[in-house]
């Protein structure tokens, strides 16, 4: 007989055999505490935590590099060991000729968290949303949570609780803030964090890669960007071969690069729709850089995509009627209006269903329209605050929050 265990179930087996074995661990550290105490004759004090890493970064795949880069620069640049973990075994800081950043891959599947889940640290940085919420637990042995945002969209928009175990959000502006303060009003149970504007490393990211880029080849055809997020209320989940026959009957040379959530959660959609149009590029790559250079207008969804094309490269873009199921999000818990659906029309085209036979018009009186650059610069006045310094003001802020924790332990 084989005995099957789905994935949910091994999810939590998993996260309950981690909360054992972290109990465990903490009950023999803490009866070594206390027999060192009692054998330096109360003199050994908390100074024991100087075992700690002082800063880990924790990076649960490849793609989120761009996040990081910057922060590692800084490190490097200081002279100050940062100790960074990926669950990608061909993550880019791997191969980096760091002295200061010291890479290790975890190893696949459960294996990250293992480790995660019983680290010893001062301050520990991710992009990862869920801490303490699915397999990824807080660890007793860590002083200091904070999360790196890799979007310009509100805090709502992650999946519920996304970030509620977090000690600290480094926001990227003022839409971010206000509504991660939002989120801690109508939910209690949120830990209550600091929130700190410093920019956003992604679009700083981008902006570097923009400026340094070769010029594009001239195309003849005006190059068509699809890039859904994922789930039921997504592109291709809920129009996926209406939406894409109509834009095959336009003039535009069309790319299709579904989200990564996609890829991993939806081959029932996406399988089905790469065999039924073979004409359109279907593109993967890890960094969504060349494709979004080679674009010559996006259309999305809700996807955070389209702020980092429309205020990164300055391009237009196109988003669909799209009736969001907010059940999943924090969002759902909100009961203002939406920032995202409040600021797209400003910078953007909005494309309902009824009009899927005309999208090539659509399209051509984007490209043509300049009037969405005015409102430009008020969205990312918005959303996105001291352009070119995050990772300055990240490392200037972890150098500080590490400098607190050192004379409250050493106290």
């Amino acid at each position: 007989m084989i005995l099957y265990i789905d994935p949910g179930t091994g999810s939590m087996i998993f996260s309950l055999f981690i909360g054992l074995a972290a109990v465990l661990t903490f009950a023999v550290r803490s009866a070594i505490l206390k027999i060192t105490f009692f054998l330096s004759g109360g003199k050994a004090g908390k100074n024991i935590d100087k075992k700690n890493i002082p800063f880990v970064i924790f990076s649960d795949h490849k793609r989120y590099w761009n996040v990081f880069h910057g922060l590692c620069d800084e490190f490097e640049a200081h002279g100050v060991d940062l100790t960074y973990y990926t669950a990608s075994p061909d993550d880019p800081v791997l191969s980096m000729p760091y002295k200061h950043i010291h890479a290790e891959y975890l190893g696949e599947k459960n294996k990250p968290y293992a480790k995660m889940n019983m680290l010893h640290a001062d301050i520990v940085v991710a992009t990862t949303p869920g801490l303490d919420v699915y397999q990824w637990k807080r660890s007793r042995f860590v002083k200091w949570y904070v999360h790196i945002p890799h979007g310009l969209r509100p805090l709502y928009a992650y999946r519920m609780f996304g970030l509620d175990h977090y000690d600290a959000v480094l926001v990227t502006g003022s839409n971010q803030t206000k509504s991660g303060h939002e989120i801690e009003a109508f939910r209690p149970s949120s830990t209550r964090k600091e929130y700190v504007t410093v920019g956003s490393p992604t679009m700083d990211n981008l902006l570097s890669q923009i400026k340094n880029a070769p010029k594009r080849a001239e195309n003849p055809k005006k190059v068509v960007l699809v890039a859904p997020s994922w789930g039921k209320s997504g592109i291709l989940s809920k129009y996926g071969s209406e939406f894409l026959s109509a834009l095959l009957k336009t003039n535009y040379e069309v790319i299709v690069r579904p989200h990564p959530q996609t890829v991993t959660s939806e081959q029932g959609v996406l399988t089905p729709l790469m065999k039924e149009f073979p004409k359109i590029e279907w593109n993967f790559d890890n960094d969504n850089f060349a494709v979004l250079n080679r674009a010559d207008i996006l259309i999305s969804d809700f996807s955070g995509t389209m702020f980092d094309f429309a205020l990164g490269f300055g391009k237009p873009i196109i988003y669909t009627d799209v009736e969001l199921d907010t059940a999943p999000y924090d969002m759902a818990w909100h009961n203002g209006e939406i920032w995202e659906f409040e600021v797209l029309p400003k910078i953007g085209t909005k494309l309902e269903t009824k009009d899927f036979g005309k999208i090539g018009e659509i399209i051509q009186a984007s490209l043509e329209n300049a009037n969405f650059r005015k409102s430009l610069e008020e969205v990312r006045s918005e959303c996105w605050e001291n352009i070119g310094e995050s990772a300055k003001a990240e490392f200037e802020y972890l150098m500080k929050k590490h400098k607190e924790i050192e004379e409250k332990y050493d106290a």
